[in-house]
C-alpha cells in the first residue's frame, strides 16, 4: 500500500471496522459501497457479509458489478428485494422519498443478520439532502467512511490501493428514481426508459455525466460540459429522434430537451412541489 493520505484514511476506516466485530455491508455497487466491502473483507474476513437490494431503480450494471466483486473477493452476498416498490410513500416519490427507500432497505436487511449494518456514506455526502440518514439512524446503521472522516477523493484513492480499476472511477450514480421530477409516480416502465436512455446517451457522445430526467413536462438530458459541447445539431437531431422511438414505444411522450448536468435537478422541495 502506498503512503500518503489514503493510507491514513485507510487506517483508520480499517480501525473501526475491527471495533464493530461483525458487519453487514449494504452495496448498492457504486464507488463508495465497493470500496467499503471490499476493506470489510480484508479486514475482518468472515465477519463480513454483504448484501445488495435488486430492484427497478437498481441499474442493471451496478448488481453486474457487485456479482462480479463477490465471485473475485469470496464474499458471503446475500441479493435481497428490499420491498420498497411495494410502499405506497416510495411510489408516489415525495420529497423524502429517500426516507421510504432506505427504511425498506435497512429493514429487511435488518431482519436477515443481526451483524451491525455498515454504509459507504462519506463524508462528503452530508452536504446534500439525504433523506436516507434519518432511516439509517433508525436501524443503527454506522457510516464507517464519515466516523473516520473520509471524503470522497480519499475513498477513490482507498480504492486504487486496494487495486479495484476501474471501480475506484466510477462517476457518481445515484438509484434511477432520482431523475424522476418530485411528485412523480415512480414506475418501472419510466426507470427502464431513464436507463436504456442514458446508456444510448453516453454511448453515442462518451459523456462522463448523463442524466436522463423525466419531468411532468418534457425529458430532460442532462450532460457534462464537454459532452454538451460536442453535440452538434445532426448528432442532437439524431439522438431526439432514437429517444422519442423509446418514449412512443412506452407511451411516455414528452418534449425532449438537451441541457447542461446540474445535481439533483429533479428534486423539488416542498415548497417548490407545491408552486404552481
Amino acid at each position: 500500500m502506498i503512503e500518503g493520505a489514503s493510507e491514513t484514511a485507510q487506517a483508520r476506516v480499517a480501525a473501526l471496522l475491527s471495533g464493530l466485530g461483525r458487519v453487514a455491508v449494504a452495496v448498492s455497487g457504486g464507488v463508495d459501497s465497493l470500496t467499503l466491502a471490499t476493506l470489510a473483507k480484508r479486514t475482518l474476513g468472515e465477519r463480513a457479509s454483504m448484501l445488495h437490494a435488486v430492484s427497478p431503480a437498481v441499474p442493471p450494471d451496478a448488481t453486474m458489478r457487485v456479482r462480479e466483486a463477490a465471485a473475485r473477493q469470496a464474499w458471503r452476498l446475500d441479493v435481497i428485494d428490499a420491498g420498497e416498490f411495494a410502499d405506497p410513500a416510495y411510489r408516489a416519490n415525495p420529497a423524502n422519498r429517500c426516507f421510504f427507500c432506505k427504511t425498506n432497505l435497512y429493514g429487511a436487511i435488518a431482519a436477515r443478520t443481526r451483524e451491525t449494518i455498515v454504509s459507504g456514506t462519506n463524508l462528503d455526502d452530508l452536504d446534500d439532502v439525504r433523506p436516507g440518514l434519518e432511516a439509517a439512524k433508525t436501524h443503527g446503521v454506522r457510516h464507517p467512511f464519515v466516523e473516520a472522516g473520509v471524503i470522497k477523493d480519499e475513498v477513490r484513492r482507498i480504492a486504487r490501493d486496494l487495486g479495484l480499476g476501474e471501480i475506484a472511477e466510477l462517476p457518481a450514480s445515484p438509484c434511477l428514481s432520482s431523475r424522476i421530477e418530485t411528485g412523480l409516480r415512480i414506475e418501472p416502465e419510466l426507470l427502464a426508459l431513464v436507463h436504456e436512455v442514458e446508456r444510448l446517451v453516453t454511448t453515442a457522445l462518451g459523456a462522463t455525466t448523463v442524466r436522463c430526467r423525466v419531468r411532468a413536462g418534457a425529458l430532460a438530458i442532462e450532460l457534462d460540459t464537454q459532452a454538451l459541447a460536442r453535440l452538434g445539431a445532426n448528432e442532437r437531431n439524431r439522438l431526439h429522434d432514437a429517444i422519442a422511438l423509446r418514449l412512443v414505444a412506452r407511451a411516455a411522450s414528452r418534449p425532449i430537451e438537451f441541457r447542461a448536468y446540474r445535481r439533483g435537478s429533479a428534486f423539488l422541495d416542498g415548497r417548490a412541489a407545491a408552486a404552481p
